[in-house]
């Protein structure tokens, strides 16, 4: 089904009401991460994931995007009901469109990265360090001769630690720091490739490959493995449009793209390096509005449905007043 008012238009009166950040007072213990703002009940054994529409790409935080945390928050609840019966997940409800309300779970700290093709921009991509000569890949031995985008022969599993500056490592170096023992990383890599291949499936029947993606874990209070914060949103996951990827495969050209990749391949053009600021590019409202569109594109391809544009643009008024039942007085 395609969404008939998807218009840049359409968009356009979300741009001054995108959600930067929250302050939700009585709504528990605060902390950020990149694009959500997450509240602790520890006494209620919860958490409230508010997606905001910050954008991000580089360790850098550059903008926001109109309907962004919408789009985030309703694609993960999809795709965390398509998963249900491969594992638990950590959704007790949905009081907002951009808002989760999630166990509070002691979480694995290792970033779980699943990979079905030879890509990547970033430090950590296995097509950057593919290049510069990297071979034993988190573990995995990678052949010989591969090009870019180029389709590994089955899916591998490539961690990297969490902080400031992810890290590669591998299943020893896991064990090593004590970030989980065999016995748990052996049911993690089981439930992680259960997941991403119940992905892959999905979104071939819309005409989607499921590139990559990153998982994260963590343990509930009675010891079992749950899947945690988002699954295969455009921020987390790669897709590309299957019907052109080989022919744009075989031309070396770059695979069309419904994902944050989209974006960082922009910056690229734009000049973009990391370490000089006078190469970072302004990124107008019509740039804005463009990411906009693409996001709510994804999720209606991944998922089929409409993705409904809200009556009032005025985004962080509406959040306060449908969390106000969980705010304490």
């Amino acid at each position: 089904m395609t969404n008939t008012a998807l218009t840049s238009s359409a968009l356009e009166p979300f741009l001054d009401t995108t959600l930067e950040t929250t302050d939700l007072q009585g709504l528990g213990e605060r902390y950020g991460g990149k694009v959500r703002d997450v509240y602790l009940q520890k006494d209620q054994k919860r958490r409230f994931l508010v997606a905001t529409d910050r954008q991000s790409a580089f360790d850098i935080n550059w903008t926001t995007i109109p309907l962004k945390g919408q789009v985030l928050t309703q694609i993960s609840s999809w795709w965390f009901d398509q998963i249900s019966d491969i594992m638990a997940t950590q959704v007790i409800e949905n009081p907002d469109p951009n808002v989760v309300v999630v166990k509070d779970l002691t979480m694995i700290p290792v970033e779980i990265v699943v990979r079905a093709y030879l890509t990547g921009s970033s430090k950590t991509a296995v097509w950057v360090n593919y290049k510069e000569g990297v071979r034993n890949y988190c573990g995995n031995t990678l052949p010989e001769g591969m090009v870019k985008n180029q389709k590994f022969d089955d899916i591998i599993l490539t961690p990297t630690t969490k902080g400031e500056d992810d890290e590669l490592i591998d299943a020893n170096g896991i064990f090593e720091q004590g970030l989980s023992t065999p016995e748990q990383w052996a049911e993690i890599e089981e439930k992680a490739f259960a997941v991403f291949r119940r992905g892959q499936e999905l979104a071939a029947q819309r005409g989607l490959i499921l590139v990559d993606t990153k998982y994260e874990m963590g343990y509930d209070e009675n010891g079992v493995l749950t899947i945690a914060d988002e699954v295969h949103t455009p921020d987390s996951s790669r897709f590309w449009v299957e019907n052109s990827y080989q022919e744009r495969f075989d031309a070396g050209q770059e695979p069309e793209s419904l994902d944050k990749e989209f974006f960082r391949l922009w910056l690229r053009e734009q000049g973009f390096e990391y370490g000089d600021k006078s190469t970072w590019p302004e990124i107008t409202d019509e740039v804005r509005v463009m990411l906009g569109t693409k996001y709510i594109e994804l999720f209606e391809k991944v998922t089929g449905g409409t993705f409904v544009i809200p009556n009032d643009p005025d985004i962080p008024s509406r959040i306060v007043k449908n969390l106000e039942p969980y705010i304490s007085k």
